[in-house]
């Protein structure tokens, strides 16, 4: 069975699209938000939740416009998930879309899970 895709978007209003790349590409930032504790080697990433780790690889980054990680618990499974930063032409709001894959019958959880996070970030951030 493989999973399925799936994209959120996220406003974070009139927030520096620097000061977001920070908190998305930076150890120091995703342990604001992401994770309890997040340490990087080059490009592997370990994220820890109540001292439990789970290893990640950057695969693919672009500076300012977004992240992209491969869990390494994952084995050849092609997905990832990322986040990229946009602004929007229309409200010149700076715009957050993660991608991520799932499983049918487990994308609402992984969902809702992003939401809760994101709003962990834009509560530090002072978007909310």
């Amino acid at each position: 069975m493989s999973k399925d895709k799936f994209v959120l978007e996220y406003d974070f209003k009139k927030i520096s699209p620097s000061i977001l790349w920070t908190f998305l590409s930076t150890p120091q930032g995703l342990g604001e938000w992401f994770a309890d504790k997040v340490d990087c080697d080059n490009n592997e990433y370990t994220f820890y939740w109540n001292k439990t780790p789970q290893a990640a690889t950057l695969t693919s980054s672009r500076m300012g416009v977004f992240v992209r990680f491969h869990w390494n618990e994952a084995g050849n499974d092609r997905t990832y998930f990322e986040m990229r930063i946009t602004t929007s032409e229309l409200t010149g709001a700076t715009m957050l879309s993660v991608t991520d894959f799932a499983y049918a019958d487990e994308i609402d959880d992984l969902k809702e899970l992003w939401s809760n996070e994101i709003e962990r970030l834009q509560r530090r951030l002072g978007t909310l």
